[in-house]
């Protein structure tokens, strides 16, 4: 199979197109033909060794936990899904090694759901990663219809699926962004301030009552301003900043889950969840797509499509 690897910790001028050996299928696996790879900070902060401490790297190296596909093959003693099958999921595995930037990709059947027929294969590859990290998020602080919460980078890939999830849920939104990503957060659902200093008084202004709960998905004063805003440390959850448990909120990690991704995937068939995909790139390209995810100006998310339909 095509795949994009790595010999060793670098940065984007390191991936190379290469010939791999097929994926091997485990029980309890699946071979997933890869349609689509989401691209994540994650995927090039990782290739960097910036997870070293972490999580067990084996090279030359696969990167990517984001994909949509069509199941080719089954392991041993699976019955959740059968060849011809799509779906999407968060590929993390215990060692990092065989990703998602490959035409094939081995997943344990508790990472995947079935694709929601709603969206594309380009935006299916954008939700796992993303999604399940803002609905965890959600989860952590308790979030309830009628609240109001406070999403700290609203227009990125995280944020646009936690203001969506959070309208679906019920909840007033209360979005930061810059100001040319205004217009599009508003059409997500939320009501908008523009981030950076002074935050906690803009945010005072557009919510005198106080905000119940708080996401910050960007870092910098996101959690500070947030806990300045809440009656209660606990209703803030930050991806971000770990300094955000020391100071009685929650540091969320995202874990791969079947049942929030279907939760995402009833969202999108019902129209309410829709990924914003800035660009697609090919395969080949994923050095570009790393370039451009860490410039940090991207709105939704970036792409790769890796097999034609």
């Amino acid at each position: 199979m095509k795949a994009i690897t790595l010999a060793e910790y670098g940065g984007p001028e390191t991936l190379r197109l290469t010939d791999l050996p097929d994926p091997k299928v485990a029980p309890g696996e699946v071979l997933v033909r890869v349609r689509a790879a989401g691209v994540n900070p994650v995927d090039w902060k990782l290739a960097q060794g910036g997870l070293d401490a972490l999580m067990e790297t084996r090279f030359p190296l696969i990167p990517g936990w984001d994909v949509a596909g069509v199941v080719e093959r089954v392991g041993f003693d699976v019955e959740e899904f059968a060849p011809g099958d799509e779906v999407f999921g968060y590929v993390r595995k215990d060692t990092v090694q065989l990703g998602a930037y490959a035409e094939l990709v081995s997943a344990h059947v508790r990472m995947l759901a079935r694709k929601p027929a709603a969206l594309s294969w380009a935006q299916a590859a954008g939700v796992p990663l993303a999604g399940l990290t803002a609905y965890q998020a959600i989860k952590r602080v308790g979030l309830r219809p009628g609240e109001t919460v406070l999403v700290n980078a609203a227009a990125g890939g995280v944020g646009s699926l936690g203001v969506q999830i959070a309208v679906a849920l019920g909840a007033r939104v209360i979005g930061t962004a810059s100001a040319h990503n205004h217009d599009f957060v508003r059409q997500l659902g939320a009501e908008l301030v523009v981030y950076g200093p002074g935050l906690a008084d803009r945010v005072a202004e557009v919510a005198p009552d106080g905000i119940d709960a708080a996401l910050d998905f960007a870092g910098g004063d996101g959690v500070d301003a947030s806990l300045r805003l809440l009656g209660r440390p606990d209703r803030l959850a930050s991806v971000v900043e770990s300094e955000a448990a020391e100071k009685g909120g929650h540091y969320v990690w995202v874990r791969p889950d079947a049942a929030d991704l279907k939760v995402l995937a009833v969202l999108a068939d019902e129209r309410k969840l829709t990924v914003h995909v800035e660009r697609v790139l090919p395969l080949a390209e994923a050095a570009e797509a790393w370039r451009l995810n860490a410039a940090g100006h991207t709105r939704g998310k970036l792409v790769l499509s890796v097999t034609d339909g």
